[in-house]
């Protein structure tokens, strides 16, 4: 929030993690590879019955994606898939309002509760990606580094690195020289603010 702001009316391709909602301006997809995986445990867990709601969720997200790919491979068009984001919607609505007592399926139902508006953005909105790859991968090299070192032998150092990676990661993806604007950030006789663009603003 402190960084895009609270009044961010951008896209977020995100996981489940509640705290996204907060950003309501902003257009939400919510990543279904997160909760692909998730149905997969479940049902790899469950004990008979116990795979049904699972397996519901599981073809309504996997159709989901398959229209995407018939639309670009020029398949469906965009209407059809607003009218099919709907009618997926509405499957989605019925699996939340039905009954089952099995905890691990309750609480989905509950996640899916939540996320029901975030869920098909990617097949209303041209450009929106259906996962959170594109977050994932920017991070990995920092989280890669992190786990083998990444200075968090100490907490100064897992904030420095953490500052450190977010501008090179931000300036990369702004077509920046990553050098060049740390050069500018070192040599400056008192501190000062990185010149990076915030979107929205």
């Amino acid at each position: 929030m402190k960084v895009l702001g609270a009044d961010y009316a951008g896209v977020l391709e995100r996981d489940g993690w509640a705290p996204y909602r907060r950003f309501t301006h902003a257009r939400h997809q919510s990543c279904l590879a997160h909760l692909l995986r998730r149905c997969r445990e479940l049902v790899a867990d469950a004990d008979r019955g116990q795979a049904r709601t699972p397996h519901a969720v599981r073809r309504i997200l996997q159709h989901a994606l398959t229209l995407r790919d018939a639309h670009h491979a020029g398949g469906v068009e965009q209407a059809t898939l607003v009218a099919e984001a709907d009618r997926l919607g509405a499957q989605v609505d019925k699996l939340v309002a039905g009954a089952t007592r099995y905890p691990p399926n309750c609480r989905l139902l509950n996640h899916l509760a939540g996320e029901r508006e975030h869920l098909f953005t990617f097949l209303r909105v041209p450009g929106v990606q259906a996962t959170n790859w594109r977050a994932e991968q920017a991070i990995r090299p920092a989280v890669v580094t992190r786990k083998t070192w990444g200075g968090n032998r100490t907490w100064t150092g897992a904030d420095n690195w953490q500052v450190l990676t977010s501008l090179l990661r931000t300036a990369t993806q702004q077509a920046r020289d990553p050098l060049e604007l740390l050069t500018c950030l070192l040599q400056a006789p008192t501190p000062i603010v990185a010149d990076l663009a915030i979107p929205g603003h």
